[in-house]
């Protein structure tokens, strides 16, 4: 079946930890992973510990089809850690669902959630089927590389949980932010390069960290600060303790500002809404356009749009209506709906676009087709002319550091010109926001921002082509590696297995 998702760039993973004695803390978490469900579609979990035991319940879906009253009601603990996932090594399956569950040697149990993408996955696969530092040999039963790490964690026989990671972050190479706990401690970790975000929280009864600031709005938290690269946090009836695994060099992810993160989010100290509302102002100034009306696609484009209406003096209006309640499809289309396409989701408003001439806003321009669609549907309602403005710079480059982007070879503006792209999507003009107008826009200093997808310079080094990719751990070479056109086939879709509960203390795997 087509994707159905709004936009063409896919979101990466939520993560979500609470330790609060005295609170419903699957409850709580089950809030915070709502609040960040646009971060990821495919799969959500939940592990608690009372002190005795973990338990972790999980299956594929949205976080609301997946829990409910009575189960959460059974997860009773004093600390938890959640997780709302979409695939960025490994397939989408049950088992590649997380948190992911792995028992020590000690006889603790580590649950482990993984918002981000490493990039020496295949040296950690290899490290851990020859035993690790464990004393045989150990074979996770998922292909992503969140398991490989939680192996990794537990193949200490005689250290802590908190030792072990000290020992085991130093090692990895890529994007992470990891929440993670035992039976009596929450753990938070992020990258040295701070790729992906996460944020330390405070409530009245405890501490709370998340991948974005409006999941601790959400639970009542406030705002502590985020937590810094290369810093392992640790989190129990002794307090909050900080550790450092590495040395920090910051350069997180622009596309958070361009598309990921909420528009009520703080990142570094920068509104999200506030920012996308700058990156359409300075789109205007660098692309106007002769219009009748400024409208944004829903939902990532409207606060650039209202930007771009501000600085060009053309007013803002509603074009495009989205339907609410369209999520992550698991119900097949049948042919006349399959080639409405985007239609699922949009509607345009006839009386607003008929006999107008249209800047459509949007955050990115992936393949073309959902722009294509735009553009032709606006068409039929009655535009006259649509001049397409994109917030953000074209998208040349795949990501390996969690956005699940086309190869390269699939990405329309590594085959074609901003003239060629425009013919494609059948726009009368089309224009981007300058990489550097980006940049400005977010307040940041260009040297601690990847703007790799933009640029191609990747802040953290890549292996061979054939090591990286969504599938290697399923023994599917993946191509798209800067200097690569030929994209890989991908995997035929595998059966959904029936799905499975976990609603027991585990001492082994998920």
């Amino acid at each position: 079946m087509p994707d159905l998702q709004l936009s063409e760039a896919r979101d990466e993973c939520g993560v979500f930890g609470v330790w609060a004695p005295g609170e419903e803390v699957a409850k709580l978490t089950y809030f915070g992973l709502y609040a960040l469900q646009h971060r990821g579609q495919e799969a959500a979990g939940i592990a608690v510990s009372d002190g005795s035991g973990v338990v972790v319940y999980k299956d594929l879906g949205l976080v609301a089809q997946v829990f409910d009253e009575p189960t959460l009601a059974s997860l009773r603990g004093h600390l938890a850690i959640g997780h709302c996932r979409y695939s960025t090594t490994g397939g989408s399956t049950w088992e590649n669902a997380q948190p992911t569950l792995q028992a020590t040697p000690t006889g603790s149990t580590i649950a482990l959630g993984h918002n981000g993408n490493l990039v020496n996955t295949a040296e950690l696969a290899q490290r851990v089927e020859a035993g690790g530092d464990r004393t045989g040999p150990h074979q996770p039963c998922t292909s992503s590389d969140t398991a490989l790490v939680t192996s990794l964690l537990a193949g200490f026989p005689d250290l802590s949980v908190e030792e072990a990671a000290l020992r085991v972050l130093p090692t990895l190479r890529g994007a992470f932010s990891f929440v993670f706990m035992d039976e009596t401690t929450l753990y938070a970790a992020r990258d040295p390069h701070g790729v992906r975000p996460l944020v330390l929280g405070r409530l009245e009864r405890g501490w709370v960290v998340a991948s974005e600031t409006a999941a601790l709005d959400i639970v009542g938290a406030s705002v502590v600060r985020e937590i810094e690269p290369g810093e392992l946090l640790a989190i129990d009836e002794h307090g909050l303790r900080s550790a450092r695994f590495a040395n920090p060099t910051p350069t997180g992810c622009i596309f958070e500002y361009v598309y990921l993160a909420r528009p009520d989010s703080t990142l570094a100290g920068r509104n999200v809404y506030a920012t996308r509302v700058e990156i359409g102002r300075r789109l205007a100034g660098e692309q106007p356009a002769e219009a009748d009306l400024v409208i944004g696609v829903p939902e990532s484009g409207i606060p650039a749009a209202i930007g771009y209406a501000e600085a060009s003096g053309i007013p803002y209006g509603a074009g495009l209506m989205k339907n609410s309640y369209v999520g992550r499809t698991f119900i097949e289309p049948s042919q006349t709906i399959r080639q409405l396409g985007i239609r699922l989701k949009l509607n345009p408003l006839r009386e607003n676009v008929r006999g107008k001439r249209l800047v459509v806003v949007d955050d990115t321009i992936v393949r073309g087709n959902t722009q294509r669609a735009i553009v032709r549907m606006l068409r039929e309602a009655g535009a006259i002319e649509v001049h397409v403005r994109i917030s953000a710079p074209p998208v040349s480059w795949p990501c390996f550091y969690g956005i699940d982007f086309a190869t390269r070879a699939e990405l329309i503006a590594n085959g074609m010109d901003v003239a060629g792209i425009r013919r494609s999507i059948g726009a009368d003009t089309l224009g981007y926001v300058s990489l550097d107008g980006l940049v400005a826009a977010t307040e940041q200093p260009r040297t601690r921002l990847c703007r790799a997808c933009f640029d191609g310079e990747y802040p953290i080094e890549l292996p061979a082509q054939h090591l990286i990719g969504k599938h290697v751990l399923e023994g599917i070479t993946a191509t798209g590696r800067a200097g690569d056109d030929q994209p890989s086939e991908p995997p035929a879709p595998a059966s959904p297995p029936a799905p499975e509960r976990l609603a027991t203390p585990m001492r082994g795997e998920a």
